[in-house]
């Protein structure tokens, strides 16, 4: 009841910040509507290598810009679509010495043309020990060592390892185009050490596949060539071994709580009627298998032209900081969380840095890209990675979040990006990672 009060009170104080403010931000209603569709069993967890379940979901979030009266973001189609080449593994082994693995005791991350053998030159090999955080160095590895990999595990991780295995569910993703920034394989292996001889092998049978982003605009009054990015990502990881006759994962707060933020900002802006510069509202593809559709977007806009971007992902319970708070991944990197706060000013809500900085989120959610080009893109999230015992699992589901929780987040964001849209705050530049 306490919790229910303060979001209460929080959103009639957002109610009555002058005349801007006048509109209602959202309600209840319309965000359990939308996270009841999104993440409903009819969605089937919205895989993105399955397109009848990406494109019912794809489907529903564009009848949703329709509806508010946004323009397609491309063309006349409210999909960015765009080609990868999908490798599906046909034949795949680990051997060490003479013992052949099990599938599950071992994950290979990448295209792997030729053979691994303790003869191959060049394999850089890597320890998760029983300490570490197997999700955060998995992360490390595939999407910043730029090697060839070998990856040993502590047979502690094996249940980890086995789940990244049915998510990956033997893919290999490449944006078509992009084949040689994809890097080198990367091979995952409960193991203890490579003693003796090895053999790593790998056949593949590649295809064409279409994947695609959902995409609106909200053309700018007077400065129509400055960007600001609203984003979040409405894919999630489909069906898994059921668990208590459940195998759908439905992914209620990764990342329809995300998805259904994006969406209800979107018809806000568009009721107030007052955003200078252009508004890009966009539900990626494909970031549970490697952000490629964040990667795609990303590296098909000017982001010299990109004032900011704000990626929400995982809101639909308390932050480690309580009720009314939202973190942001790499908020010293630019001052857009202190300009938003100053928005926010007299009220309760709080934005603050990322409580999780040994885990890299910064470069680690679809604000990556364009934040290593310099944009000063953040995610915005709640989630407690550290014990949410839901994350990528069939519990994931609507009952376990919290409405009010994502109803006083979307507020705050709402009112704290004000001066962003309105083209009256212009946040600092993150520091370059590339060109």
């Amino acid at each position: 009841m306490k919790k229910l009060f303060l979001a209460l009170v929080f959103s009639g104080f957002l109610f009555q910040m002058g005349s801007a403010q006048q509109k209602q931000i959202t309600s209840t209603e319309n965000i359990s509507r939308i996270l009841n569709t999104l993440a409903s069993d009819d969605m089937r967890g919205r895989s993105a290598l399955n397109l009848a379940d990406i494109g019912k979901a794809a489907d529903f979030i564009a009848a949703e810009f329709k509806d508010i009266g946004l323009k397609p973001y491309e063309g006349d189609n409210f999909r960015q679509s765009f080609l990868v080449n999908r490798g599906r593994v046909t034949e795949q082994s680990v051997t060490l010495g003479d013992k052949k693995l099990k599938d599950d005791e071992f994950l290979i991350v990448g295209n792997l043309d030729e053979p691994i053998t303790q003869n191959t030159p060049s394999v850089e090999t890597i320890k998760i020990s029983a300490e570490d955080d197997f999700s955060q160095k998995f992360r490390e590895v595939v999407q910043q060592n730029p090697n060839k990999v070998i990856v040993l595990a502590d047979k502690k991780h094996a249940p980890s390892l086995a789940r990244f295995n049915r998510i990956y569910k033997r893919e290999c993703i490449v944006i078509k185009g992009q084949e040689k920034a994809a890097g080198n394989p990367k091979v995952f292996i409960v193991a203890d050490e490579l003693s003796g001889s090895h053999e790593i092998k790998q056949t593949r049978k590649t295809e064409e596949f279409n994947m695609f982003n959902v995409a609106a605009v909200l053309p700018g009054k007077s400065k129509p060539d400055e960007y600001v990015v609203i984003s979040c990502h409405y894919d999630h990881i489909g069906i898994l071994p059921a668990v208590e006759g459940d195998s759908i994962a439905n992914g209620a707060d990764d990342d329809a709580s995300g998805t259904t933020a994006m969406i209800e900002l979107a018809r806000y802006y568009k009721q107030l009627n007052n955003n200078e510069r252009t508004i890009i509202f966009v539900a990626f593809t494909a970031e549970e298998i490697g952000m490629f559709g964040s990667k795609y977007f990303s590296n098909n806009i000017d982001p010299e032209k990109v004032v900011a971007m704000i990626n929400i992902e995982m809101i639909g319970k308390d932050s480690k900081f309580g009720p009314n708070s939202l973190y942001i991944t790499g908020y010293s990197a630019s001052n857009l969380g202190k300009l938003m706060q100053e928005n926010l000013k007299g009220s309760a809500f709080t934005f603050h840095p990322d409580p999780y900085t040994t885990q890299n989120l910064f470069y680690r959610s679809d604000n990556a890209v364009l934040a290593a080009l310099g944009v000063p893109a953040h995610t915005f999230s709640t989630s407690q990675i550290d014990k949410d015992q839901y994350y990528h699992t069939v519990k994931d589901e609507v009952e376990t979040l919290d409405i009010n929780n994502i109803k006083s987040s979307i507020e705050a964001i709402a009112t704290g990006a004000i001066g962003i849209i309105n083209g009256t705050q212009i946040p600092s530049r993150v520091e370059k990672l590339r060109d």
